[in-house]
């Protein structure tokens, strides 16, 4: 992966986590699914990636169409505990991320900008090893409002020193594409086997995967 040829000179690459650098998707859908499974909901997922993945309020979609006894916030906590318990067992990186951010590493200021927390992101980053390829880390905590508002990448612009129109944003959600486009980036958009059907109008770039594979839909159930 090399940042988007453009009229722009390009000094910063921001990658989104989840998804794009680490395989984590997989892993936020069966913490989900085991939230649910005790409320009498078995989400497949196909309905996960086209009510979470793709569109921001998964929890909410779950309360409001199952009449839930619990509201989002109590799902989220729950959600929160099982899917830490599973990412601290492994997680695995996106085919080609490593050797994306060790090229890129010598050339540009890079960024993660993640709706996850901290301390999420740091299990994940453990599991990878690639924390030090990066030169600013922006989390949940350090910004307003979540994907797809364009909060998360100027904050992590700021943290790389660098004005938003000098830097690619590297997602793979739609929602991801319109944070980074909403922030005056320049986006390439890297669909996942669980993206690859999102709507990425705006992205300058789509990409088959860091790696130059073709992504395919994974069969995970």
């Amino acid at each position: 992966m090399d940042p988007v040829g453009d009229v722009r000179v390009v000094h910063g690459v921001l990658f989104d986590l989840d998804g794009t650098l680490a395989d984590t998707e997989p892993l936020q859908w069966e913490a989900y699914r085991r939230a649910l499974e005790p409320l009498g909901v078995d989400v497949g997922i196909e309905e996960y990636r086209r009510h979470w993945i793709a569109v921001e309020g998964g929890a909410e979609y779950a309360c409001r169409t199952y009449g839930l006894a619990i509201d989002a916030a109590e799902l989220r906590a729950r959600k929160t505990v099982l899917y830490r318990g599973l990412i601290a067992a492994g997680v695995s990186p996106r085919p080609g991320a490593r050797a994306a951010l060790e090229r890129l590493a010598p050339h540009h200021r890079l960024a993660i900008a993640t709706n996850s927390v901290r301390a999420e992101v740091d299990i994940v980053l453990g599991h990878l090893g690639i924390g030090h390829l990066v030169h600013a880390l922006v989390t949940r905590e350090d910004y307003a409002a979540a994907k797809p508002a364009p909060d998360a990448y100027r904050a992590a612009a700021a943290a790389v020193g660098l004005p938003p129109a000098e830097c690619v944003v590297v997602e793979d959600t739609a929602r991801g594409v319109r944070a980074g486009i909403a922030a005056g980036c320049v986006v390439v958009a890297v669909p996942s086997e669980l993206t690859w059907d999102n709507d990425f109008t705006g992205a300058a770039r789509r990409l088959p995967d860091l790696a130059g594979g073709e992504p395919r839909r994974r069969e995970l159930v």
